[in-house]
């Protein structure tokens, strides 16, 4: 560990593990059991508690409780996680939780993530790659965030919940129900919009592949079908194979994960 890099006021455990090019900055304190990797910068004022894993080129801004005992009146003190990827931006006021022994024990959040000022994080979570989580959004215990998942500021997530791969939520929405991958959601309770065609433009989807997924979209919203009957529609297209497909093959994947119905 680097000294150089350590302000004189920052307080760390001598159990922290800390690469020797990671920047901790005043007043932050770093608990037993946390491990930083190379390029991660800490700002003023973070507290950061373990069992914590953190990866490589992180940067976190001030004032965020990160690894936290879970707030759960069932966690009795069990040696549970956090593990934290690469690349990932943490903004002011944010709180990410460890896990629970009834779960994973881990919460876990991936690399390329943009986290935004208090962001909530709670226990068991599980945060995917490249997504981007706005001011104030809110994750209930168990909630899972697949890749590319965009959600507007204020967005709340009820416990056990899952968003699919490049879905996207408004601002203000309370989802109570699985949101499907690529598909545009808002409203208290959430309903659906339409797919979240801009966001896959800009990721390289092509024309066809769009408007092959705003048929998916209108086989699970328009048709009339049960969720059953649109998931095998769904498992057919994603069985061809080709490249055209492709996209359909994660969503076919989301309706064999579905546990609390889909936002509607």
């Amino acid at each position: 560990m680097n000294t150089a890099r350590i302000h004189p006021t920052a307080l760390i455990d001598p159990g922290a593990q800390l690469d020797s090019s990671v920047q901790v900055g005043p007043y932050c304190v770093i608990g037993d059991k946390v491990q930083i990797g190379a390029g991660t910068r800490l700002d003023a004022h973070l507290v950061v508690e373990g069992p914590c894993l953190i990866g490589k080129n992180n940067r976190f801004y001030p004032f965020s409780s990160i690894g936290a005992a879970p707030q759960d009146k069932k966690y009795a003190g069990e040696p549970t996680s956090l593990m934290i990827g690469d690349g990932n931006t943490v903004r002011e006021f944010a709180t990410l939780n460890r896990g629970t022994a009834q779960d994973k024990g881990v919460t876990t959040i991936g690399n390329d993530n943009w986290i935004m000022a208090y962001t909530h994080i709670a226990h068991d979570c599980v945060v995917g790659s490249h997504t981007i989580l706005a001011n104030n959004a809110t994750l209930g215990g168990h909630v899972e965030l697949d890749d590319w998942v965009i959600l507007g500021g204020n967005t709340a997530i009820h416990q056990f919940c899952k968003v699919g791969a490049h879905a996207m939520t408004g601002a203000g929405t309370l989802l109570l129900h699985d949101l499907p991958p690529f598909v545009l959601a808002t409203g208290n309770p959430a309903s659906a919009h339409g797919i979240n065609s801009e966001g896959l433009r800009r990721r390289g989807f092509s024309p066809e592949q769009i408007s092959l997924l705003r048929r998916c979209y209108k086989t699970i919203y328009k048709n009339q079908l049960t969720l059953e009957q649109a998931g095998a529609q769904i498992a057919e297209l994603a069985a061809a194979g080709d490249s055209l497909h492709q996209p359909v093959v994660p969503l076919a994947q989301f309706f064999r994960r579905i546990t609390r119905g889909i936002v509607r």
